[in-house]
């Protein structure tokens, strides 16, 4: 892996947003590899604007694992389903095992009337990525401070009562360059928004599994 600059400023990033800044020794080399992870993510959650999406999601039978629905539909669980995809992580298959090992931790709506995991679904319900996140990622403090969202945090939103979202923080900023942008898919297909704080966030979330 090349330290391009890209790397290097997102290292800076890391750096400068975190109290204590890296630690010594063999957790360098750790840290490092967070932000690698991280840089990583976010090209590929930038990589799913190239994808025209329909928004899309009604249940459709999946294959398992590394099954997904077809290319041209999606929903916003869906642009992060895929940019992890890209870095090799089936969160179809991690959901469903948790699930399957800890059912009554997750939710289950009235309109779901779950009774057993569904690898067909629950990776693709921002609910169900909530509780996943949070028992195998780590799960930040929500503030309304940019600096506290890196890139390739994930954050979810009420968009209303009752209609939840999610999108991937990457290391693009806005216009007046105040707040990280936003890759999601609000209803238009994969998008890269100035929308941190246009809606309640519900989450705040760091998921980078095998570091």
């Amino acid at each position: 892996m090349k330290l391009g600059a890209k790397f290097l400023a997102l290292v800076a990033c890391y750096f400068l947003t975190t109290s204590n800044g890296f630690s010594q020794g063999s957790s360098t080399v750790h840290d490092i590899k967070r932000v690698a992870f991280s840089l990583n993510l976010v090209d590929a959650a930038l990589e799913r604007l190239k994808h025209r999406v329909r928004y899309d999601g009604r249940y459709v039978a999946i294959p398992f694992p590394w099954g997904d629905v077809p290319k041209n539909i999606g929903v916003c669980t869906d642009v992060v389903v895929r940019a992890y995809r890209k870095l090799g992580i089936d969160l179809q298959e991690r959901v469903f095992h948790d699930m399957r090992q800890s059912f009554s931790q997750y939710p289950n709506l009235p309109k779901w009337n779950r009774v057993q995991a569904d690898p067909n679904i629950d990776h693709r319900r921002v609910l169900n990525l909530r509780v996943f996140f949070a028992r195998n990622g780590s799960a930040l403090p929500i503030t309304n401070r940019a600096n506290d969202y890196l890139p390739g945090d994930l954050v979810t939103w009420d968009i209303m009562p009752g209609m939840p979202h999610i999108g991937i923080v990457t290391n693009k900023v806005s216009y007046d360059k105040k707040r990280p942008l936003i890759v999601h898919n609000i209803g238009k297909g994969p998008k890269l928004e100035d929308v941190l704080f246009t809606m309640k966030i519900t989450g705040h979330y760091r998921y980078q599994p095998d570091l």
